[in-house]
């Protein structure tokens, strides 16, 4: 069921201006019924300000008188919040991560050098100055930056990094390579390995069929025949 945009300040003005009961306003902000007990006595943990649901268009005076005469009623929303637009600014990233940023941008410089300043600043969420610092090691901590992956660091997904390389190495005009060759080394050990093992099991086997066709002791026992 759809809810108002802020049910814990909504719920809050609708105690404060209305006679709904408990229960009606619990169902209709999508909360429980002792979280509306603790704001009508004032003992919720935030003190609340109430937001008007009315001027929000989530509720009108109708629907609300409604709800006050008839204590069987369920409010119904009006009109459901939209859904949240993210701009094309840099990225927000969390105050404790804020601090890794030049580590992740010191990786990229030196790992993806043909990744533009716009790309970094975009995918990391930081400005071209900053970039350009490291860059250039102007920075004023460039003495302690470690190049430190930025999707182990939590500033981006390995997708987005990985694609935004990929459109970078594209409008750079580098081949990407469709195989990851750090396993080249790997796999051709693991081969050999599983060459070795159905060498050694065809040998087994052929012994063993060998061994059945002639019984212990027959070759002796033909040899003294012929002698």
């Amino acid at each position: 069921m759809a809810q108002p945009l802020m049910p814990h300040a909504t719920a809050s003005w609708l105690v404060d201006n209305t006679a709904l009961t408990f229960e009606q306003i619990a169902e209709f902000c999508g909360l429980h019924i002792l979280e509306i007990q603790a704001i009508a006595d004032d003992t919720a943990a935030t003190k609340l300000t109430g937001r008007d649901p009315i001027r929000a268009g989530e509720l009108n005076q109708d629907e609300i008188n409604l709800g006050q005469d008839d204590p069987e009623y369920r409010l119904r929303l009006l009109k459901e919040p939209e859904g949240a637009r993210r701009s094309k600014g840099p990225r927000y990233t969390p105050v404790s991560k804020r601090q890794d940023k030049p580590d992740g941008i010191s990786w990229i410089i030196r790992n993806h050098p043909e990744v533009t300043d716009g790309q970094i600043s975009k995918l990391i969420g930081t400005t071209r100055t900053t970039i350009a610092a490291i860059r250039d090691r102007s920075h004023w901590n460039i003495a302690n930056i470690q190049p430190k992956d930025p999707v182990t660091l939590g500033l981006c997904s390995q997708r987005e990094l990985d694609a935004l390389v990929a459109k970078a190495a594209k409008a750079a005009g580098i081949e990407q390579p469709t195989t990851d060759l750090r396993l080249d080394g790997d796999r051709e050990v693991l081969l050999e390995q599983l060459r070795r093992e159905r060498a050694d099991a065809v040998r087994d086997a052929e012994a063993g069929v060998s061994g059945e066709t002639a019984a212990p002791g027959l070759r002796d026992f033909d040899s003294y025949f012929k002698s």
